[in-house]
């Protein structure tokens, strides 16, 4: 399992002094950190008008590639053994789904709620606690470089921790005070904002933010 740092696709493209956002097999990354993006995989958020993007272990597992978690080699693996292990990929499910609830309380509230970081700490390191193994560096098909995770035991298990990784990254350098929720109310994205002067808005310009720029030309119009 290849784990990315949470700023795997430096450097981003900016649009208005903001990061692009990132389109991979369906999915878009506006979080500029992996634990935010999986959040964002919600059927809260934007990228799921049609319900919970984690609807299936294929899906996830679809996801965990397109985020650069897994190659094509341990994603093509990891469906093998779910077709033989049925039941262990249903629970990863679940637990991923129950992680991502606690993640979200985590963006949401956690840079001022203290039981919500505390509640999130213990999920990390549940996580952690159940997954053993070595950590390598190895070299990508593109010749650069990343982290992997060789798991001994559960694999399934194993799935979480890049994620979980990226979450216990957060609280370590107290990165919390910079995720936003999107502006827009329809919009449950949340991302980790860059600008230096925290003034970001919007998960995507190109988006939430025209909408909000339509809108308000739209108020302003009907006060003529």
């Amino acid at each position: 399992m290849r784990a990315t740092p949470d700023r795997p696709h430096d450097p981003v493209p900016l649009r208005g002094g903001l990061p692009a956002p990132r389109r991979v097999a369906g999915f878009t990354f506006v979080g500029d950190r992996l634990w935010l993006d999986f959040v964002n995989t919600g059927a809260d958020a934007a990228d799921a008008p049609a319900g919970d993007v984690l609807r299936s272990f294929d899906a996830f597992v679809t996801w965990l590639q397109a985020a650069d978690v897994l190659d094509v080699e341990r994603a093509h693996a990891m469906r093998r053994r779910a077709s033989e292990q049925p039941s262990g990929a249903a629970a990863a499910l679940v637990e991923a789904r129950r992680v991502r609830t606690s993640l979200r309380a985590l963006a949401e509230w956690g840079a001022s709620a203290e039981r919500v970081r505390v509640d999130a700490l213990n999920e990390i390191n549940r996580i952690l606690g159940r997954s053993t193994g070595t950590r390598r560096v190895e070299r990508t098909p593109e010749g650069s470089f990343a982290r992997t995770f060789v798991t001994v035991g559960d694999v399934f298990a194993s799935l979480m921790i890049p994620i979980v990784d990226s979450a216990a990254d957060a609280l370590i350098a107290e990165e919390l005070a910079r995720v936003r929720r999107c502006a827009d109310p329809r919009c449950g994205r949340v991302f980790h904002d860059l600008t230096r002067n925290r003034a970001r808005r919007w998960c995507d310009m190109a988006t939430c933010g025209n909408r909000a720029k339509a809108a308000r030309h739209r108020a302003a119009s009907a006060k003529k």
